[in-house]
C-alpha cells in the first residue's frame, strides 16, 4: 500500500464502527482497492470476553432476546408456577445456554447427517450442541457444562439473534 492517505478512509472506518454497533455485529472486516498497490484493509471488531467457554462480545447496548416458538404444547392450567415461568422466558432458566451471537442455526454437521444432539441425550462440557452460520463462517457451540439437554428452543435453518435462548442443558 502506498504512503499515500485518503481522505475518506477515516470517514469509512467510523461508518463501519457505527454499522458495527448498529447491527449488534461482533466483527467487520473489508478490503478496499484503489489500485494495482494502493488498497486499504481494515478490521473492526468490539472486545471480547470469554465466559463459561462461550465467547461473548462485551457489555455493550443490552440486546432484547428474539421471540421463540415454545419448545412443546400449551402448559396445562393448574401446572406449577415454576414451569410456566420456565416456559414463558426460558431465557431466565439457569440451564439455558444463549447464543453467542447473530446467524443461522444448523442442529448438525451438514444436510442428512444427524443431529448434533437431541432431548434426552447426555452432553459433557466442550461437546459440539449446534452450529451458528455467521458471515458464511461454521461457528460450533460448545456446551457451556455437562448434563442433560432438557429442551431444545430453536430450529434447523432458524435465524438467531444475540442472546438469545437455544437450549435448556440440566
Amino acid at each position: 500500500m502506498s504512503n499515500k492517505t485518503h481522505d475518506s478512509d477515516v470517514t469509512f472506518i467510523k461508518a463501519l464502527a457505527e454499522l458495527l454497533n448498529e447491527n449488534e455485529l461482533t466483527e467487520l472486516k473489508v478490503k478496499r482497492e484503489y489500485g494495482d498497490h494502493d488498497a486499504l484493509s481494515v478490521r473492526v471488531s468490539r472486545k471480547q470476553e470469554v465466559v463459561n467457554h462461550v465467547t461473548t462480545p462485551a457489555p455493550g447496548p443490552a440486546a432484547l432476546p428474539a421471540p421463540t416458538a415454545p419448545a412443546s404444547g400449551p402448559v396445562a392450567p393448574g401446572g406449577a408456577a415454576g414451569d410456566a415461568g420456565a416456559a414463558e422466558d426460558p431465557a431466565s432458566h439457569p440451564g439455558a445456554v444463549t447464543s453467542p451471537m447473530v446467524g443461522t442455526i444448523y442442529m448438525q454437521a451438514e444436510p442428512g447427517a444427524p443431529s448434533f444432539v437431541s432431548v434426552g441425550d447426555q452432553v459433557a462440557e466442550g461437546d459440539t450442541l449446534l452450529i451458528v452460520e455467521a458471515m458464511k463462517t461454521m461457528n460450533h457451540i460448545p456446551a457451556p457444562r455437562g448434563g442433560t439437554v432438557k429442551r431444545i428452543l430453536v430450529e434447523d435453518g432458524a435465524a438467531v439473534e444475540y442472546g438469545a435462548p437455544l437450549m435448556i442443558i440440566e
